[in-house]
């Protein structure tokens, strides 16, 4: 078992680089968790997780399972930032992971251009949700947050009240179009395909004498070998500094608007480069978590 979680500095951890320390962290996390979540498994067996708060919405969750003599066996921890801002209303699904009981979450939202897969948050709620005998995941919505070990901060690109509605009516017409592609409309992959031609000579004439970044305002996109791992770019509408209560490391936490849709992100400040303020932009690789509201519960 990889045992140091890389994503464990975003949170405040970044001194954590044994297992020994780790090993203590989480024997500290079960026995003083402050939230505390269990599902039965078969007759005797028990789903346990342990979760522990750091500051305003991040901690570490500790998961795994009792025996029938009560004894816990622990399968894995990983670090999480909550978000409490609904993300994306599309449909959404949820598959196991292949190597442990852990869950990813996929949305197709038309806005983001690529299919979004997080790691489930409140996996217990969704396997309790899941017994049930009815389609709970329809009509869910999805809060999506992110954690990342290497960010920047760039100045945003100047547009006029005109230029921004003009960028909101064309992102409105384009989800409308991906909408028409994706149930068969002919003419609007066309279109589509059309607009994507214009976009592509479009920045290539531009980009011989300018940066990308004032081409490119915003984007998402896979990064890396694992479907849960991204890079974006997007405005940042909101910022706070928190203090981890046990390493008191500062993290900063972020909305980041990408591609009209919000995403909570949480950052070490060493591994931010610049001075985070709402209207600037940020980028970076992520690990895309995602908490479902599911419709029983809306």
């Amino acid at each position: 078992m990889r045992f140091l979680h890389k994503y464990l500095r975003a949170i405040g951890f970044s001194q954590f680089t044994e297992k020994k320390q780790v090993q203590k962290l989480v024997r500290e996390i079960i026995l003083q968790s402050d939230e505390r979540s269990y599902l039965a498994k078969g007759e005797k067996g028990l789903y346990a997780e342990f979760i522990r708060n750091f500051s305003d919405d991040i901690g570490i969750a500790v998961c795994g399972e009792f025996d029938e003599e009560d004894n816990y066996s622990f399968s894995y921890y990983y670090p999480f930032l909550k978000s409490d801002i609904i993300s994306t209303s599309e449909e959404v699904s949820v598959e196991r992971h292949a190597a442990k009981e852990s869950y990813a979450g996929l949305c197709e939202d038309p806005k983001v251009g690529v299919s979004l897969i997080f790691y489930l948050q409140n996996m217990i709620p969704y396997l309790k949700m899941r017994d049930g005998d009815f389609n709970f995941l329809r009509g869910a919505t999805t809060n999506l947050s992110a954690l990342s070990c290497q960010g920047t901060v760039l100045m945003p690109i100047y547009k006029s009240e005109e230029q921004k509605l003009k960028i909101r009516k064309d992102m409105l017409h384009r989800s409308k179009l991906i909408q028409a592609a994706r149930g068969g409309d002919e003419e609007a992959i066309e279109d589509l395909t059309l607009d994507d031609m214009d976009t592509y000579t479009s920045i290539s004439k531009r980009i011989t004498n300018m940066d990308i970044y004032t081409l490119v305002d915003s984007y998402f996109m896979p990064y890396g070998m694992e479907c849960d791992l991204y890079s974006m770019l997007g405005e940042i509408t909101e910022c706070q500094t928190v203090v981890n209560s046990l390493t008191k490391e500062e993290v900063c936490i972020m909305t980041v608007c990408c591609n009209d849709i919000l995403i909570r992100t949480c950052i070490n400040k060493k591994d931010l480069i610049g001075d985070p303020k709402p209207g600037r932009r940020f980028k970076g690789n992520i690990w895309l978590q995602g908490f479902v509201n599911f419709a029983a519960e809306n």
